[in-house]
């Protein structure tokens, strides 16, 4: 299947995601916020079908990763997710960037969906 990036400065979260990808094949690389996130990108010459991030962490937030990752990788997938409308509205104008953003809180079967979907574009 895919291989996934998911950034994410929340463990439950991220373990909750990570382990839900995974039980439909997908190969899942996690980091911790988003300057991690450009480093496991950076390490793996941009090897990911898709990139799935957080828009609020610390150091870098998940627009600031969005924005790197799609200069140095054009051809990148990346979901965003948020819980918080403020966040949702400043991802608004990246439509040519980012694929989608899912709020939070979504079910599993939300993301299982939206990734399959991200893939499938």
């Amino acid at each position: 299947m895919a291989r996934i990036l998911l950034v994410d400065d929340e463990d439950t979260i991220r373990g909750f995601l990570k382990r839900g990808l995974e039980l439909d094949g997908h190969s899942v690389v996690t980091a911790i916020d988003g300057s991690d996130g450009l480093d496991r990108l950076t390490e793996a010459s941009g090897e990911f079908d898709l990139m799935l991030t957080d828009i609020r962490m610390p150091l870098m937030d998940g627009i600031a990763l969005a924005l790197a990752a799609k200069r140095d990788y054009p051809d990148l997938t990346i979901l965003l997710m948020t819980g918080f409308a403020d966040q949702r509205e400043r991802a608004r104008g990246l439509d040519a960037i980012v694929l989608d953003v899912l709020t939070k809180p979504f079910s599993l079967a939300d993301l299982r969906s939206t990734v399959k979907r991200a893939l499938a574009a």
